[in-house]
């Protein structure tokens, strides 16, 4: 049983969602343009960018930045910028973290072998350049600058939040801390999407803004190049050769888009494995951009048959049976409702890609989650066409136990974030499958 304290938080929780559910079901959309996260008043204030590594920027020292890439949506971004240097500190001070004790989480499948003041933007042209960040406009950004001799780069983490398609926010207070603390663990750059919500913004939206932003990527990636090419050429500086005003600096900068993963919280899971098989499709159409792993918590799935813990636990913690499937007919067109739905069933056959062409996908479940029988299926048939897919089921957690704002500073949630961690650096470690469980 979670402490007491949650419990009662829960039932608060339960109690104003849900009147939040059913006065978005009885309202019509006022716009079509649609929009990426509710009023303040819904969550949290959200904490201001802070595009430098400066104190202000926070204890874990990472920079972050909003953008806006899609002039004809909603779509936001909030991009996490983990200082290099600090890590490299840290890691000489600090060993790897280790698998937390069994009390914590269950791994159900083992290894075989066992400057900038806040809200200030910078000037998109004055700190682009092909070559890095142009050195005028280095004092400003504060950060990390890769040179030919080192040339060290990032990973790119492409981050989903949760909140039923209705509801959350790419720089909610909650979703900012979590993404803090995943790109100071993992070392990589954190791409936290806001996509547009429900009902305003029904099926696809939500799930077209995840592919948007994977194509945004792979098209930054492939300015900055271009643009080092034809400034090598020319023999000038990066700062107003092609395409400099369009590329994102932190990226052309930092980011190796061949080595991305994927991270889904609750319905944002259900958007990662969306997005995953649309790669696949792709190809090689998103070079450089290459998926090498996902990470799906505690995913938002459904289906028409139920399974044991849809009996058993239907009325369990945050997020009861009957508040999603309210929340799946504020999401998904009348036309279209079916508990059975690809979006929301990922076993329905005939959907997609082959399962064996799926990345590695590590699927993390809460032993209170009504959700977490059908995760685990999906983990299970993964396995069996040998796909790397281990569980991790946390003990005495709920839904959303590690991304929660009131459930962040829980052993439980420091907890999951090592072990994702742990497990994501087994992909994105440019020294092999050091990281294991």
């Amino acid at each position: 049983m979670p402490p007491v304290a949650t419990q009662l938080y829960s039932l608060l929780f339960k109690l104003l969602l849900r009147r939040r559910l059913s006065s978005l079901a009885a309202s019509a959309p006022t716009s079509s343009f649609g929009v990426s996260s509710r009023p303040a008043g819904e969550h949290r204030p959200s904490p201001p960018s802070n595009p430098s590594f400066a104190s202000s920027a926070g204890p874990d020292d990472v920079a972050t930045k909003d953008l806006h890439p899609d002039p004809l949506s909603s779509l936001h971004l909030r991009l996490f910028l983990p200082n290099p240097q600090h890590a490299a500190t840290v890691a000489v001070a600090n060993p790897p973290p280790t698998p937390t004790p069994l009390q914590l989480r269950r791994n159900s499948f083992p290894q075989p072998h066992e400057g900038h003041p806040p809200g200030q933007e910078l000037s998109r042209r004055a700190s682009a350049s092909f070559n890095g960040v142009s050195s005028s406009a280095a004092s400003c950004y504060g950060g990390y600058l890769p040179t030919a001799r080192s040339g060290r780069r990032l990973p790119v983490i492409v981050q989903f939040h949760g909140g039923a398609f209705v509801t959350g926010a790419a720089d909610s207070a909650a979703n900012d801390a979590f993404c803090r603390r995943v790109a100071r663990l993992c070392d990589a750059i954190v791409v936290a999407v806001g996509y547009r919500l429900a009902p305003e913004s029904r099926y696809p939206a939500a799930f077209e803004d995840g592919v948007t932003v994977l194509k945004w990527i792979a098209k930054q990636a492939n300015l900055a190049a271009c643009g080092r090419t034809m400034a090598k050429g020319a023999g000038y500086g990066g700062a107003d050769s092609f395409g400099a005003a369009m590329v994102e600096p932190w990226l052309a900068a930092h980011a190796d888009p061949s080595r991305c993963v994927l991270l889904g919280v609750s319905c944002g899971a259900n958007i990662a494995d969306y997005v995953a098989r649309k790669a696949i499709e792709a190809g090689k159409l998103l070079d450089p951009v290459k998926v090498v792993a996902q990470v799906l918590m505690y995913p938002f799935f459904m289906g028409s048959s139920p399974t044991q813990s849809e009996l058993n636990l239907a009325n369990s913690y945050f997020y009861d049976k009957s508040m999603c499937l309210l929340a799946w007919k504020l999401f998904l067109p009348e036309c279209e409702f079916s508990m059975d739905h690809p979006v929301a069933n990922p076993l329905v056959p005939g959907q997609g890609p082959p399962l064996k062409l799926m990345p590695p996908t590590l699927t993390v479940v809460a032993e209170l989650d009504w959700m977490k029988d059908r995760a685990i299926a999906y983990s299970e048939a993964l396995r069996k066409v040998n796909v790397d897919a281990p569980v991790l089921e946390y003990k005495d957690a709920v839904h959303e136990f590690a991304t929660l704002d009131v459930l962040l500073k829980t052993p439980q949630a420091q907890a999951c974030a090592e072990d994702i961690a742990i497990w994501v650096k087994k992909y994105i470690s440019l020294r092999g499958h050091e990281f294991s469980y």
